[in-house]
């Protein structure tokens, strides 16, 4: 039988999620990305059919980089964040409980969620 068997599923469950959500914000990211590009093309076909051209100003390619870059940065923290609960776990000595790096992540979530909103409430002040 494996020694604090519970402590280490429970770590491998919790890194599982983290990634989970990684995947999840580098997906959206990637959303964005492409719809920036979909909306590219649709304003070149509809130039001719419209005399104002649609708004777009490149901060979706940005954004969709940058949200996937922040899934990148998920998926790494959480691993870090594994390994080192991982080795806590099989040490024999008592080890106080470090949160920085669970707030970290939560951090960077808000952080990121806090740009989207900008990034949406822009494009859609812009389009307008």
């Amino acid at each position: 039988m494996i020694r604090n068997f519970s402590d280490h599923a429970a770590n491998e469950r919790t890194f599982l999620a983290w990634v989970r959500t990684a995947i999840a914000i580098m997906a959206f990211g990637f959303l964005i990305a492409k719809f920036n590009v979909f909306l590219s093309l649709a304003q070149i076909s509809l130039r001719g059919y419209r005399q104002a051209p649609l708004s777009n100003s490149g901060l979706g390619g940005v954004a969709g980089v940058a949200v996937t870059a922040a899934g990148v940065l998920i998926v790494a923290l959480a691993a870090i964040r594994f390994l080192r609960l991982r080795q806590a776990i099989e040490s024999a000595e008592e080890v106080p409980g470090g949160a920085r790096l669970d707030l970290a992540l939560a951090g960077l979530l808000v952080i990121l969620g806090f740009a989207l909103v900008a990034f949406l409430s822009h494009t859609v002040v812009a389009g307008l």
